[in-house]
């Protein structure tokens, strides 16, 4: 709008200093400073995006001012009579700027107030006393332009309201989706620590009856403890990293304190790294993975148990725990054991990756832990897997 009434000020140029010399010199020369200087300071101030509002009002007074104090400036009206007084060619400009400047009702009652007091002055002797339907002419047309000016901005304020509350709606919910979805990762977190780190301790200090059970359990108490207070250290926007072959050896280390061993197959992982919270995701759920084993798969020389540590698509990881042992139906699972789904699937799930169970009764199962989740996840249906993916 600055620019379009740049232009319409300067096609006035011709025009005022054609009426200047019938003018007083003094009075005209504030009145001409006074707007068109206001017409550029409303450039600037555009450009700048300052003071935008208080300069369209000080160019819309500054009109009216204008028009008001035309007959006490023009010294030959003669002069105007075959034309129009310069101030014609702006009043659009004036209406413009209230709209800027002006609330919506305030600018429609400038946008009559200033074509009408125009209308007026065309009628005195200095304003070229025409006819008042001349007059009313000019007048009616002034106001249909700035009626068009004022709906365009109207509309465009309205458009921009529209889009402001439509951002302002999207960040709320996504602020909610945020703050739920990190109450569920809380959640998960709190359920994991409490199965693996304090009931799995628990359970096998109430069933060590044996000087080997009872080292068991004091090794799984002593590793608890320090589970629990690494996790309280821990901050959920902790961006500390470490290397894929730390992870792989943290995993490896953790068969030590297990009651039974575990083959290990494979063992090569890339140069990638990872975060801490998600490493921390993936080595408790191997681990519990294989505390599942030993607790369900039964013993025996006929039940084998194998660990397998392999480079994973994009640089990650995959980790496989397997065992030829009792197996089960994924789907005859309780929601309410938390070991497999919260401590496996759900833990890799919030860290980004995915779960892949195949198991059958009297078969064995295999858990295979894959992070970061592949862009193309494979559909073992055929071979009996089931996906977990975030």
């Amino acid at each position: 709008m600055a620019i379009i009434g740049l232009v319409f000020g300067a096609q006035s140029v011709p025009v005022v200093l054609d009426q200047l010399p019938h003018m007083q010199q003094a009075f005209a020369s504030l009145m001409i400073v006074a707007i068109f200087g206001g017409i550029l300071a409303a450039v600037v101030a555009s450009f700048a995006r300052k003071f935008v509002r208080a300069v369209n009002a000080y160019i819309a007074f500054a009109f009216l001012a204008a028009l008001a104090s035309w007959p006490f400036v023009a010294m030959n009206p003669t002069t105007v009579e075959p034309d129009r007084p310069w101030l014609w060619l702006l009043v659009t400009v004036a209406t413009s700027t209230a709209a800027v400047a002006l609330s919506t009702w305030a600018a429609t009652v400038y946008l009559f107030v200033a074509p009408i007091l125009y209308g007026i002055v065309r009628i005195t002797p200095s304003g070229g006393g025409k006819s008042w339907e001349s007059a009313a002419l000019d007048t009616a047309y002034a106001i249909i332009l700035g009626g068009g000016v004022l709906i365009l901005i109207t509309l465009l304020r309205q458009a921009a309201a529209s889009v402001d509350a439509a951002q302002v709606a999207a960040l709320e919910r996504y602020a909610h989706a945020v703050r739920q979805h990190a109450t569920e990762v809380e959640r998960v977190q709190v359920d994991s620590i409490v199965h693996d780190s304090v009931l799995t301790t628990l359970l096998s200090a109430a069933r060590a009856y044996t000087p080997e059970a009872k080292d068991l359990a004091t090794r799984m108490a002593r590793n608890a403890i320090g589970h629990l207070k690494d996790a309280a250290e821990t901050s959920p926007d902790d961006d500390a990293t470490m290397s894929m072959d730390q992870l792989a050896h943290r995993i490896m280390g953790a068969t030590s304190t297990l009651s039974a061993p575990f083959e290990l197959r494979a063992q090569k992982v890339g140069t990638g790294i990872i975060s801490v919270q998600s490493a921390e995701a993936v080595y408790s759920a191997s681990v519990q993975a294989m505390v599942n084993s030993l607790q369900h798969a039964g013993h025996g020389p006929q039940v084998t148990r194998w660990l397998s540590i392999e480079e994973g698509e994009s640089g990650g990881i995959r980790v496989e725990v397997g065992d030829t042992g009792a197996g089960f139906a994924v789907e005859t699972v309780p929601s309410e054991r938390l070991g497999l789904r919260v401590s496996i699937m759900e833990r890799v799930a919030n860290a980004g990756g995915m779960v892949e169970i195949e198991s059958n009764a009297g078969e064995g199962t295999v858990i295979r832990i894959l992070w970061p989740r592949p862009s193309t996840a494979s559909t073992l249906a055929d071979a009996g897997w089931e996906q977990v993916a975030s």
